[in-house]
């Protein structure tokens, strides 16, 4: 399939982000992913903080847009499902409605897709010294570990198992089936995608972390369901 032809999916699951949305899909639209095709599948996972208004505008500006709407907040896995049920790219990417990641990352890590480097990218903060500082201190540590983990049960080496940038070939993510309804989305998709051999390749990112206070989501307790699933996942579908 030549480069012309192939279609890019971006799913972004959003809960509660009326601050950041239309900033983060403004620096979406900007990227040039490798000359392909964008659709923008948007779940947004019951948001009550004024995020569904903006959707609904934009279900008028931008009709181009796979809007979605869960009736409750069911967590990032399950919005994640819904998005690559209706997908329709060669290629899908996830990307947070956050600010902590920038799109402008993503061409490095789609080319290798694209040139058939790689079946599966995982953008890395972990190899980037700016990112790393970005970190609050137990984040840092709960990555390190969970990427440890990873390494030690399915024998590979990458640096960093809980990024959110990672793209895959469609036919790979959608011939997985994704359990988890919450960050342990993460743990899930790559314990899977290892069981299955596929050829995982990881590029650099950078990495602007928010605190609680700025609205992020993530806690320990999701580090031990994290933790949970590598264990889980290992032995069982």
């Amino acid at each position: 399939m030549s480069k012309a032809s192939q279609k890019i999916s971006l799913l972004i699951p959003v809960y509660n982000e009326v601050d950041s949305l239309e900033t983060l899909l403004e620096r979406v639209e900007s990227v040039d992913f490798c000359g392909l095709e964008k659709e923008l599948v948007i779940v947004d996972d019951g948001s009550e903080d004024g995020t569904r208004d903006i959707l609904r505008g934009l279900e008028t500006t931008k009709p181009d847009y796979r809007i979605i709407y869960h009736t409750q907040n069911m967590g990032k896995g399950a919005a994640l499902r819904t998005a690559i049920d209706v997908a329709s790219g060669d290629i899908v990417a996830i990307q947070d409605a956050d600010l902590e990641y920038n799109p402008s990352d993503y061409p490095p890590l789609v080319r290798m897709i694209v040139e058939d480097e790689a079946d599966v990218v995982y953008g890395s903060r972990l190899t980037n010294g700016d990112s790393r500082e970005s970190f609050a201190g137990l984040h840092y540590l709960g990555n390190k570990l969970l990427t440890l983990v990873t390494n030690v049960l399915y024998q590979t080496h990458i640096t960093d198992m809980e990024t959110c940038y990672k793209v895959f070939r469609a036919d790979v993510i959608k011939n997985i089936k994704i359990r988890s309804n919450r960050f342990d989305f993460e743990p899930e998709i790559t314990a899977k995608v290892l069981k299955k051999k596929c050829r995982i390749a990881e590029a650099p990112i950078s990495y602007q972390g928010r605190d609680f206070h700025e609205g992020k989501k993530i806690t320990w307790v999701d580090g031990l369901w994290a933790l949970k699933a590598l264990i889980k996942f290992r032995f069982t579908d």
